[in-house]
């Protein structure tokens, strides 16, 4: 995959991801508006039902405490009766409509004050209202003689809307100057708010208190305080018109976080929903990278092993050609020296390749691994002499500190020599000049430790979390300053493993390395 498309698809991937994540939120934003809009709808539709049972409940403990009034005549002052008469003829088809209505008119003295002797006047409207329909009706168009077809009506009326606008009227004059307190109860004003909100199915707890000009009046609940700007408001015993002297306020202490309560099961799955989204997306794009490093790993692990194969093959051949040489053919010593060049060589390809296999056994578990109790420092002896020469060579040195009071493990004497000679291994190839190379040990009461030390050339910190991953070189490419196909330190790394033991390294560009692995004693 080149880099251009790796990089297209990570863009394309974190626009997808971000849409996918604004529109849950902006989803969830909305949701949360609807529903305050909602709950601010009901709730004022609930204090609006509350205002009109007040007002009808007020307004019918009027009437009922004045109706003896029109009951007794002696309340009566005057009355009137009224007569209209309304008439329609039509000549053209004989017909005539007659409207007739005579009204009663009563005044009543109704006493609305007995401390103060007060009283008011108050009509009412009764009577009776008749309707008389006539039309002359021929036989035939030859026969003039007609008959006359009549009908007529009669309704007796109380006039109900003329007489509630009468007590009405009666009933704000009464009210005028009367104290809140004196006409609703806190204790009303509760349960009749309490009812309406439930009935909306909002069953929060709730404070009210009833205003006059932004002055408190009696009526509230606890130590309810005004707040403008949160509270919702309605006026209260309005007048005809409308107007009302009186505020109700409403808060809901716990209004937002019900709100959010209200929508939970919803917010939460759609939380759900988007780190899924972010957990899937994660994953792909640590797989891409994953993939994209590990494919740079295979061709550089393919290009570093093409380039070890090239020299012993080209000796190889080297070897053969020189053989075929008639006057080499005949010298035996030149032979046998060309012959073991060849043995030599094909063991080195040999040993690469058994050492690729080898870690690929041990990935899959086709290796069994036999245990028995073993002295560490005699592991490390061993492995120390194994690459005694290569140091040597180099000018360089290898010293033991072996502090360790307990050194005994399970382990698998070969596989753990090979662990300790990739390490020391690693320290020489990577050592610029003389190697200069420290083994120390030591001991707690659980485990052995081991820690190798150099002043080669260090690694970064990026390279330190992928030391131990199969084929990973620092050195990438075709670049072959140091030989070696990131394999190494992966077997280390699957070798202390199996023992259940840990490794790691501890690196600073530049001024050396140190490895350290931890093994469980017996």
């Amino acid at each position: 995959m080149g880099k251009r498309i790796f990089i297209l698809i990570v863009v394309l991937m974190s626009i997808s991801l971000i849409g996918i994540i604004a529109v849950q939120v902006y989803w969830i934003n909305e949701s949360i508006k609807n529903k305050q809009q909602q709950f601010e709808s009901n709730v004022k539709i609930a204090l609006a039902q509350t205002s009109e049972r007040i007002k009808e409940r007020e307004y019918n403990e009027f009437v009922q405490s004045h109706e003896k009034f029109f009951e007794s005549y002696k309340y009566r002052t005057s009355a009137e009766i009224k007569n209209y008469l309304f008439q329609q003829i039509d000549t053209t088809s004989k017909r005539k409509f007659t409207f007739g209505a005579t009204i009663l008119e009563e005044n009543f003295k109704i006493p609305v004050d007995f401390v103060n002797n007060d009283s008011t006047v108050i009509k009412r409207f009764s009577g009776k209202e008749d309707i008389f329909f006539s039309q002359v009706i021929s036989s035939d168009d030859n026969d003039f003689s007609a008959f006359t077809d009549e009908s007529s009506f009669t309704t007796f009326k109380t006039y109900p809307r003329w007489n509630r606008q009468q007590m009405e009227d009666m009933f704000r004059e009464s009210k005028r100057f009367t104290p809140i307190h004196q006409r609703l109860s806190s204790r009303e004003l509760n349960n009749t708010l309490k009812d309406e909100l439930a009935k909306r199915n909002i069953r929060q707890n709730f404070k009210f208190g009833v205003y006059e000009g932004g002055l408190a009046t009696p009526i509230k609940s606890g130590y309810f305080k005004m707040n403008p700007n949160n509270d919702y408001q309605y006026p209260l015993l309005e007048d005809s018109e409308g107007n009302s002297k009186y505020k109700l306020h409403v808060s809901f202490p716990d209004e937002r976080k019900n709100l959010v309560s209200g929508i939970l099961q919803i917010l939460l799955l759609s939380l759900l929903f988007i780190g899924i989204i972010i957990a899937a997306f994660s994953t792909s794009l640590y797989q891409l990278v994953r993939q994209k490093k590990i494919s740079e790993i295979k061709t550089d692990f393919i290009n570093n092993m093409t380039h070890e194969f090239k020299t012993p093959i080209a000796t190889i051949n080297l070897a053969l050609d020189a053989i075929k040489n008639p006057k080499i053919i005949k010298d035996e010593d030149k032979v046998l020296r060309y012959v073991q060049m060849i043995r030599d060589e094909n063991k080195r390809m040999h040993g690469q390749v058994e050492n690729v296999l080898r870690i690929s056994r041990l990935e899959k578990n086709q290796i069994e691994i036999s245990k028995e109790a073993i002295d560490m420092h005699d592991v490390i002896e061993e492995a120390t002499e194994h690459v005694h020469l290569l140091v040597s060579d180099k000018k360089g040195k290898i010293k033991t500190h072996f502090e360790a009071i307990s050194t005994e493990v399970l382990g698998n004497s070969f596989h753990l020599t090979n662990v300790v000679v990739n390490i020391l291994e690693n320290a020489i190839k990577y050592s610029e000049g003389a190697p200069k190379i420290d083994v120390f040990t030591e001991s707690t009461n659980k485990y052995f430790i081991f820690k190798i030390k150099d002043e080669g050339v260090g690694m970064s910190k990026n390279a330190q979390k992928y030391v131990f991953d199969k084929f990973y070189r620092e050195h990438k490419g075709n670049i072959h300053n140091v030989k070696g196909h990131g394999l190494g330190l992966a077997y280390v790394k699957e070798i202390i493993d199996n023992h259940h033991g840990t490794v790691y390294v501890e690196s600073e560009k530049g001024k050396g390395s140190t490895f350290t692995v931890k093994l469980p004693l017996i």
